[in-house]
């Protein structure tokens, strides 16, 4: 049964002081089966408050989205930058594991480092793959956008190095890179294999259009989402979607219609 999650992400920004408690409200005004809960890393001092809050919500958080931090980290492979990660990322497997979470989202490279040096990226994930192991957490990689190659090639890589991985699908991230018709090639059936997740973004850039690398709701941009749900609806995915569309504007209002809009859609492309 697919469920329709809603990233925290979304809704919860500097524009609204990444005010958790916000939540509450959302899960009264949203239309979701749950949420994908993104942690801060302004959030570490208030751990406690936070899962004694979530908990308080009659609400399901079944996917947890790693703070970014972890990627940026293992990229830029300074002094201590790798132990650091690994540190984090434990304590994201915990807040993850005492929320109720069963899968996690990571961006196992990030900022402008990037794709540098992707084979560091990639001998990271055993670690942190036996992390979230010992968590009872399934750990899947996000197709992040890259500055050196490109997020389809790594995926690749990541298969070749370790046969059980598995993936985040984010059409946004794709769209960026003009990869999302590469998915419906015969050759990339054991690359669908893997998928574990979709985030459903659109994007309404070109390629690799940096100034344009908005998350936005469908129909926003030109990602064709008749033919994704049509592909996946053929191949059987029963799988969860996130949506991750930032719908809060610059004073940090929350635009509960735009998201809502989004989750009717995707339940009718299921349909």
């Amino acid at each position: 049964m697919n469920r329709i999650l809603c990233s925290t992400g979304a809704l919860i920004g500097r524009p609204n002081g990444r005010d958790y408690r916000l939540l509450k409200q959302c899960a009264r005004e949203l239309d979701c089966d749950g949420f994908e809960f993104l942690m801060y890393n302004t959030w570490h001092g208030e751990i406690e408050e936070i899962k004694s809050f979530l908990a308080s919500l009659s609400v399901d958080f079944p996917v947890f989205h790693i703070e970014k931090s972890v990627g940026n980290l293992i990229s830029r492979d300074g002094e201590g930058d790798v132990e650091q990660a690994f540190s984090l990322f434990e304590t994201n497997c915990a807040i993850a594991r005492d929320i109720g979470s069963e899968k996690l989202v990571l961006h196992l490279w990030g900022s402008v480092d990037s794709d540098k040096n992707i084979a560091n990226n990639i001998e990271c994930y055993k670690t942190l793959r036996s992390i979230a192991d010992r968590y009872g957490l399934l750990l899947t990689v996000e197709n992040v956008v890259c500055n050196r190659k490109d997020p389809y090639t790594h995926f690749c890589e990541l298969m070749t190095e370790y046969h059980d991985v598995r993936f985040t699908y984010d059409t946004k991230m794709a769209e960026f890179h003009c990869q999302n018709e590469l998915l419906y090639l015969p050759e990339s059936e054991e690359l669908f294999s893997h998928v574990a997740h979709f985030h459903i973004n659109d994007y309404a850039g070109g390629y690799m259009e940096w100034e344009r690398l908005a998350t936005l709701n469908i129909g926003e941009g030109h990602v064709d989402f008749e033919r994704l749900f049509g592909f996946l609806k053929e191949k059987g995915y029963k799988n969860d979607f996130t949506v991750e569309a930032t719908s809060f504007d610059k004073n940090g209002i929350i635009n509960f219609a735009a998201l809502n809009k989004s989750f009717a859609k995707i339940r009718e492309f299921l349909d």
